[in-house]
């Protein structure tokens, strides 16, 4: 598995292999910051091939497995900090305390998530070279991508996969999950990089293709309408983060949605986003900057239809809980869920009730202070109540993991997804939340009711496109029809378990064929 086994390179290919230092770095970064680019607003997936293969040839000049870690390090932070630019977005809101944090949170953030890319990087240039080095990235990468995913509670923003979001091979995630498409990308693209003729590129022209044609194929024109119609109307209040929490915006935002509600038109249900009320579950009603707020209001504006609304719950201990919450009749709360995968040091403080017990008790209160202190609640669950179809509710955060919609192996008819997306400002942000709601709606193969504060609120159908919406920043309302399920997809039935199986076979098959042709090289003997 030496270098021979590759094609010999073109002499561009072979100049970008020598460099080292300062230019490979700053060559690695700008690549990581042109292959950002896949990601929504932009969507320019043709970066897939203008950016990635410089990486896979400077990975395949690494000299080591530590070259080969930093250029993935170098990649991963420009990748990171230019998708990431709207993670500046919450400390603005108040930007004489916090403004000077920004900078600190997007170097941290980029350069902290870029330590999975160095992993991946590394342990491929470690299993593997030439033409080998394409099955070895593809898996190494993936596995650093679900390890990036998932550990510490996860963090699996802006996923190679969501670059496919608007061609049909995003479909393909109802297949293979975001994970399998990424490395599919990866597999394809190194194939060609490495090869650059003859097979390698014939199979990876291949594989597009037929992503491609069955994306295409499954499709329709339009989204099946359900048996029973049932229309939902999406609440957009708009109000800026800044003065969501004060007297003045709180009732401002209040009075957006019960008109929205008022207004003419025939629906079945109504959606507000997170956070959407000050009065909390299991009050009846609840005085706030001078004005009494009842969730008897919210049924009456909606002329009885069950309404979905964001709110917080108190707990008799005094945790607090970030809640969707079901009104019924006469304003009685007929159901509640509590968000269960909490933002890290947004909602919660990682490990802090370790901390009173090693001494540090005073910084966990100082970190509860300045960085939340909800409870998780219990997990995921179908959502089954009067008057709505069975659903999975979403809050916020929880919509960018690709697991967890299947409580007790079922899927329900529909996702809600309530959001408050005024933190991530007016750019980027908001635009790749909805990205990645679509995609859970590929994978899940139902649609998904997305009502947000600031935008973007949307009805999506079960291969994620966009039935109806309200633009970023514009507040009102917008009723849609429910679109009826689609076949259930197998990602969703079996999620990354076959996946990851196959990619640990991967590496210790790479791992044994690399011990294997090491020992009999000759020039090992």
């Amino acid at each position: 598995m030496t270098s021979e086994t590759a094609p010999a390179r073109p002499t561009f290919i072979l100049s970008l292999q020598a460099l080292r230092g300062r230019p490979r770095a700053a060559l690695a970064f700008g690549a990581g910051v042109g292959l950002a680019s896949i990601q929504a607003p932009l969507g320019f997936f043709p970066a897939f091939v203008l950016a990635l293969p410089l990486l896979i040839w400077l990975l395949e000049g690494a000299e080591s497995p530590r070259a080969a870690a930093r250029i993935g390090w170098y990649c991963g932070t420009g990748y990171f900090a230019a998708g990431l630019l709207w993670i500046v977005e919450p400390f603005l809101v108040d930007p004489v305390r916090h403004g000077w944090m920004a900078p600190f949170a997007l170097i941290l953030m980029a350069g902290g998530l870029a330590l999975f890319w160095a992993l991946g990087f590394a342990a491929a240039r470690l299993l593997a070279r030439g033409l080998w080095l394409a099955p070895a990235l593809a898996t190494t990468f993936t596995l650093a991508e679900y390890l990036r995913s998932t550990i510490l509670t996860g963090f699996p923003w802006n996923l190679l996969a969501y670059g496919w979001l608007d061609t049909p091979v995003a479909q393909m995630s109802g297949l293979i999950g975001p994970h399998g498409l990424g490395f599919a990308t990866v597999l394809g693209v190194a194939l060609v990089a490495l090869g650059w003729r003859g097979w390698p590129v014939w199979a990876a022209a291949l594989m597009v293709l037929g992503g491609w044609s069955y994306g295409a194929g499954i499709v329709p024109e339009t989204a099946p309408d359900r048996a029973t119609p049932f229309t939902v109307r999406l609440i957009q209040p708009n109000a800026p983060q800044a003065e969501k929490w004060t007297a003045q915006g709180m009732r401002a935002q209040y009075i957006r949605g019960l008109e929205a509600s008022l207004a003419p038109g025939s629906y079945d249900a109504v959606i507000w986003p997170e956070a959407a009320v000050p009065q909390l579950v299991g009050e009846a009603e609840r005085a706030f900057g001078g004005t009494l707020y009842r969730w008897a209001d919210l049924n009456a504006a909606s002329r009885g239809a069950p309404v979905v609304v964001g709110a917080r719950r108190r707990s008799e201990e005094g945790d607090w809980f970030n809640t969707m919450a079901v009104v019924g009749p006469g304003g009685a709360l007929t159901h509640s869920y509590d968000k269960h995968h909490l933002v890290p040091f947004g909602e919660y403080i990682p490990l802090a009730d370790l901390m009173p017990g090693l001494g540090l008790g005073g910084l966990a209160s100082t970190l509860s202070n300045l960085g939340g202190n909800m409870r998780a609640g219990p997990g995921p669950e179908i959502t089954r109540v009067d008057g709505l179809p069975p659903f999975v509710p979403m809050i916020c955060y929880e919509a960018i993991f690709p697991a967890a919609l299947r409580p007790d192996g079922q899927r329900g008819e529909w996702l809600v997804h309530l959001t408050n997306d005024a933190w991530f400002g007016d750019w980027i942000g908001p635009y790749q939340h909805l990205a990645e709601a679509r995609f859970r709606a590929i994978e899940q193969g139902v649609p998904v009711a997305r009502a947000a504060n600031t935008g973007i609120s949307a009805m999506i159908d079960p291969w994620g496109r966009v039935t109806a919406s309200l633009a970023l920043g514009e507040a009102g309302f917008v009723d849609a029809s429910l679109p009826a399920i689609a076949p259930d997809p197998p990602y969703g039935r079996m999620g990354d378990g076959p996946l990851l199986a196959l990619l640990v076979s991967l590496g210790i098959g790479l791992a044994i064929l690399r011990w294997r042709f090491d020992s009999f090289s000759p020039a090992t003997k």
